[in-house]
């Protein structure tokens, strides 16, 4: 009798454990991927079904705070807030965007969108920053974008 008992207890114990682990499964599968979790600077995560960009990256303002007013700054004045990854124009688009506009010394021309981008070229905004700052956030942001291949599109939010 004992013996059925203890039988009945481990079957039982087993029927909550599945319970249990069908429940994770659920959450995991259905709960999470719908949730907005909130990203760190550098993150990316992909974009929901409504959105233009496949993913999103998150740019870190306190690291590079001359380039995150620029970008902020660029897309309220209503320049592109995704890019469109095209490695292959880059420099073609950048001869077009810093046409006709002077270096200055002490400065670098920073475009928005950056020449990597096929919405970047001709009429991307234009802004003089430290070179410090210029530079080290395309090392950034060309690190954080290495992975993803050309037409991959990426929406920037500044944090």
């Amino acid at each position: 009798m004992k013996r059925r008992s203890m039988k009945k207890k481990s079957m039982k114990k087993k029927f909550w454990n599945l319970i249990m682990l069908l429940a994770i499964a659920f959450v995991a599968m259905y709960i999470v991927p719908q949730l907005d979790l909130e990203q760190e600077a550098g993150t990316h995560s992909t974009s929901s079904e409504n959105s233009e960009a496949d993913y999103k990256l998150y740019f870190p303002a306190d690291r590079f705070p001359e380039t995150a007013k620029h970008i902020e700054d660029a897309i309220e004045s209503g320049e592109s807030k995704v890019c469109t990854i095209d490695r292959v124009g880059a420099e073609d688009n950048r001869k077009d965007s810093l046409r006709g506009v002077p270096t200055k010394k002490g400065f670098d021309r920073d475009e928005w969108p950056m020449a990597m981008c096929s919405e970047g070229g001709a009429g991307a905004d234009i802004e003089y920053i430290s070179p410090s700052d210029n530079r080290g956030a395309g090392a950034w942001v060309s690190n954080q974008l290495e992975q993803y291949p050309d037409g991959t599109r990426v929406e920037f939010i500044v944090r």
